[in-house]
């Protein structure tokens, strides 16, 4: 009887109990993303993991997940191999055929569909051992043992092989340790691995803490295509020079990848089509002499009166409840401010039932001369959950001290959340010190229910 170590590591130690009784050529799994590469040479085999004088192992084995656990990376009772990887970085590992088809629909497939292989050992030479491994022990025991360098690996080895609980494990991770840290790292792999969910929360962080996320490494490893995503954004919270800055830092790592001095003109050169996405109009003169590569203006007319400046936002409810119905009838609520602001979108609630998309119109009226200021017709998605989800004008709304005006939004959708015990005046400080006043009344009228107290239109979205 052979024998061996733990049943999670692996040895190389002879096996003699499968290959004799198994019989079937080799098979390769060749619709896998990446080049299909030839064989390992000589891969290393595993051995039975079975403790040495203990034959009864399952009496040691309290719950059906321990056992089941005990089998992973284990020759014990496998029929099947996988020969993982290429090269001597090749590692073949056992498993069970029935464990696999079980928690899987790609594995029930290859074993048990009409086309099923006969095959005792697959091999899969474009797939990294490591995230194999980690896809198998979820397999085995419902354990994700993901880290920020193996979540993307594993969220794509999780949707190619058809098991969505560890793809949610995870959205779940990233969702919890993204920080503006980190935010350029996530984005780069979610769009390598085309996760919009994730790139989606990326862009969402590096809106909200744009000047700590470009001052971070990650930011000057991203490509020019991940590079103009984010040049091309609205809502960015930073100042156009220190956003140049951090492009021309970007601009001096890609010449050194590129091997090229860092000169102006290559700067320039390796920036493209990203430098026309730079608001030069927006910048001071004065930061233009210490600026490299040399700024030119931009004919985007909507540059020259957009401010990327300190974002804030006032949320005007102290609750969230449900549920809240739309009927093509605007929520309105009518506010004024302590100070001149820009207003630049408003967050609203989604939908009670999951993930859905909106159509919405949202209007800012100075309400005394019924005058529209500001509106853009978009629209947004939702997640099911209680959080607001960001509309966005395509242009910041200018707000005058003491005049009242009327924010409106008119959504087509299925009911959402909605906002109660609202506060008639909220004070909101900024990161400089700056206070804002906003009170809030009811708008006269057909308003869908939406009052100082209760309804949609919960967060404004403004610069100082």
């Amino acid at each position: 009887m052979a024998t061996g170590g733990g049943g999670g590591s692996a040895s190389n130690h002879d096996v003699q109990e499968s290959s004799s009784a198994q019989s079937g050529a080799p098979v390769t799994l060749s619709n896998a993303p990446t080049a299909a590469l030839g064989p390992p040479a000589s891969p290393p085999v595993l051995a039975v993991s079975r403790e040495p004088g203990v034959y009864n192992w399952q009496a040691t084995k309290s719950s059906l997940k321990e056992r089941f656990a005990y089998l992973f990376n284990n020759e014990l009772l496998s029929d099947v191999r996988f020969v993982v990887g290429k090269g001597r970085q090749a590692q073949r590992i056992p498993a069970h055929k029935f464990v696999l088809a079980v928690g899987s629909g790609v594995f029930d497939a290859m074993f048990n569909g009409g086309m099923a292989t006969t095959s005792a050992e697959i091999e899969l030479p474009d797939t990294e051992p490591a995230v194999f491994l980690l896809l198998l022990r979820f397999l085995y025991s419902d354990d994700a043992h993901i880290t920020p360098e193996t979540v993307m690996s594993t969220l794509n080895a999780a949707k190619k092989y058809a098991v969505p609980a560890l793809a949610t494990h995870c959205v779940e991770f990233v969702s919890k340790h993204l920080k503006a840290h980190n935010a350029f790292m996530f984005l780069t792999q979610a769009r390598l691995f085309d996760v919009p969910q994730i790139a989606s929360l990326c862009l969402d962080t590096i809106d909200k803490s744009t000047a700590e996320a470009v001052n971070t490494e990650g930011f000057t490893d991203i490509d020019l295509e991940t590079l103009c995503t984010v040049l091309e954004r609205d809502t960015l919270n930073i100042r156009e020079n220190r956003l140049f800055e951090a492009v021309a830092h970007w601009a001096e790592a890609e010449c050194t990848r590129q091997r090229l001095p860092a000169t102006s003109e290559n700067k320039q050169k390796v920036l493209g089509k990203a430098l026309q996405l730079i608001r030069f109009p927006l910048m001071s003169v004065e930061t233009f002499p210490t600026a490299n590569p040399t700024p030119r203006p931009s004919n985007n007319d909507r540059s020259c009166c957009y401010v990327r400046g300190e974002e804030c936002t006032i949320n005007r409810f102290q609750h969230v409840e449900s549920r809240w119905g739309y009927s093509g009838t605007s929520d309105r609520i009518r506010f004024n401010v302590s100070r001149r602001i820009s207003i630049v979108g408003f967050g609203l609630y989604g939908s009670i039932h999951g993930h859905t998309d909106y159509q919405v119109n949202i209007q800012i009226m100075e309400s005394d001369k019924h005058l529209t200021v500001g509106q853009n017709d978009t629209g947004f998605s939702c997640d099911g959950t209680s959080n607001t989800f960001r509309v966005m004008f395509t242009e910041p709304v200018e707000i005058l001290p003491n005049v009242s005006y009327t924010a409106c939004a008119t959504l087509k959708g299925p009911d959402s959340h909605c906002g109660t015990k609202g506060l008639k005046k909220v004070t909101q400080e900024s990161a400089t010190g700056t206070k804002t006043t906003f009170v809030f009344f009811k708008s006269p009228g057909n308003n869908n229910g939406t009052s100082v107290e209760d309804g949609q239109i919960p967060e404004i979205i403004y610069y100082t």
